[in-house]
């Protein structure tokens, strides 16, 4: 008969380490964060950088991705950030925002794992921004603070979040344009060593193309093989100014799009611009992206929204977010608890809608508005 102590015996048979990484790195991230406490040699393991990396690429790999939401309640006046499966369900709650309002600006945007939130109000100075780095799966939330030397002067300001691939360091790129004396200047916070940095003068005021100061601020970027990308209405066709994060360089990237409505995403590792200025007379989407950089080969696609779709959701806004050949709309409707939001299928050129399950912390779903969805993929990465 099998004793107690015999069971026990068995049971400390370990495998080989190499073969638990392999096993540990393929599971979702709320599975390896219980599995910290089994023991020493585990916390150990799954707390080194080189099995984060690891687990970052398997998750990548599986596209195991999650969606980030904004969450504006009107009857509360608060702004909600939550989290959710890839195909919809229950929400989670991450955090909660105070006195918001319904005209802030919300900007969100991804890199391995992270999100940087920004939430600032309309017409105002840099220093009213509220500027966040989340890590939604493992709800690790980092605030951005300002140095002393950043809070004197005032200007319009944009965020961006990048990533260089050469130093594997994500960082948040700050532009700030002033009117007198006209001028930019571009600030670098390092999420390494938590630290910001002026970037030279010279380096901001001449890129190619454009005027010292006259630099355009508009919402939005995309970070693409460590260069930040955003849009740059300065002539009667649509630039795209580049910030290159290895030589900390300006540039312009000319385009054959015509300026008007327009929003820069990133889809499938690429580019792209989508117009929307044809969608009340034609209901066509334009979308523009950059299949090949040095012979800037651009790719026009439409999305064509059908008749019973408008008729349900009102007017379409302009997408939020694309996940491999997914692009989901900002616009959304609200049944019961459940909001619905749309979603396009680039491939299979067919909508298809998206249900998520509010919380408790929505008294009043119908006075909820979602102002942000953002795909991420599942990481351990640190803040």
């Amino acid at each position: 008969m099998e004793t107690l102590e015999d069971r026990s015996r068995k049971a400390k048979i370990s495998l080989p380490s190499e073969i638990i990484e392999e096993i540990l790195s393929r599971l979702p991230v709320k599975s390896i964060l219980r599995f910290k406490s089994v023991s020493k040699p585990w916390l150990s393991r799954i707390s080194d950088p080189s099995f984060t990396k690891l687990h970052l690429t398997r998750a990548s790999a599986a596209h195991r991705t999650a969606l980030l939401i904004s969450a504006y309640d009107d009857s509360t006046r608060k702004r909600h950030l939550l989290s959710a499966a890839h195909d919809g369900g229950p929400v989670t709650h991450l955090m909660t925002l105070d006195d918001a309002c319904s005209t802030d600006i919300t900007e969100a945007e991804h890199l391995n794992g992270l999100v940087l939130f920004t939430c600032m109000k309309p017409f105002s100075d840099y220093d009213h921004a509220e500027v966040f780095v989340l890590n939604p799966s493992t709800h690790n939330i980092f605030k951005l603070f300002y140095p002393d030397f950043l809070i004197n002067g005032k200007g319009r300001v944009r965020y961006s979040f990048a990533f260089n691939e050469c130093t594997n360091e994500h960082k948040i790129l700050m532009m700030r344009k002033f009117s007198e004396p006209k001028k930019t200047e571009i600030m670098i916070f390092s999420l390494s060593n938590y630290s910001w940095r002026k970037i030279s003068p010279m380096a901001v005021k001449h890129p190619v193309g454009c005027l010292p100061g006259h630099l355009t601020l508009t919402r939005g970027s995309v970070c693409v093989d460590s260069v930040v990308h955003s849009m740059m209405l300065s002539s009667s066709w649509l630039n795209i100014l580049r910030f290159d994060l290895r030589t900390e360089k300006l540039s312009i990237f000319s385009t054959p799009i015509v300026p008007k409505i327009q929003r820069i995403l990133k889809i499938n590792g690429r580019v792209a611009v989508v117009c929307r200025d044809h969608v009340v007379e034609s209901n066509k989407m334009h979308i523009w992206i950059l299949y090949d950089y040095e012979t800037h080969v651009w790719v026009q696609e439409f999305i064509t929204f059908p008749e019973s779709l408008i008729k349900l959701t009102g007017p379409i806004f302009f997408p939020l977010e694309v996940n491999m050949d997914e692009i989901i709309f900002s616009t959304s409707k609200v049944s019961g608890n459940v909001m619905s939001v749309p979603i396009y299928n680039l491939k299979r050129r067919c909508f298809k809608s998206l249900e998520f399950t509010l919380g408790h912390q929505f008294s009043c779903p119908k006075t909820v508005k979602f102002n942000q969805i953002k795909y991420y993929v599942e990481s351990m990465v640190p803040l």
